[in-house]
């Protein structure tokens, strides 16, 4: 059975060059509906706590530093298939390799500057976005 909800968030740089509205209503062009949503920033040590689960990987330092370097929005959205379908319209993790028409696309700068997270399943969804908001912030 496929979830209704997906966890994302709009990452430090997207941010600071103005592309929270762009990218919302791109979002809400696609079907899918905002459930909880905020404006935050994350500090180095929670930003590792979120990415834990690459701490052996080689990036994940550079990762942790570019998380918290500036205010995230983080959101929690509701659609039927919710995963697949966000999956599909941030596009491909490097813009280069991105579909027209997608997130990334349009607002990604660079392979590590990718604009926008997706989870990418059902469970990681739930997980990811507890993470960030309670039940009474979910609508």
């Amino acid at each position: 059975m496929a979830s209704n909800r997906t966890f994302t968030m709009i990452k430090p740089h997207a941010v600071a060059d103005n592309h929270i509205g762009g990218i919302i209503a791109m979002i809400e062009a696609a079907g899918f509906r905002i459930v909880a949503m905020k404006k935050t920033q994350l500090t180095p040590a929670l930003a590792g706590k979120f990415y834990e689960v690459h701490k052996e990987r080689g990036f994940y330092g550079e990762l942790c530093e570019m998380m918290s370097s500036g205010p995230i929005v983080p959101m929690i959205l509701e659609k039927e298939n919710a995963v697949t379908d966000f999956r599909t319209l941030i596009g491909a993790t490097n813009p280069a390799n991105a579909e027209e028409g997608t997130i990334r696309k349009k607002y990604a700068k660079s392979l590590g500057e990718n604009a926008i997270h997706g989870s990418d399943s059902d469970e990681n969804a739930a997980i990811e976005g507890s993470f960030f908001f309670g039940v009474t912030e979910q609508y």
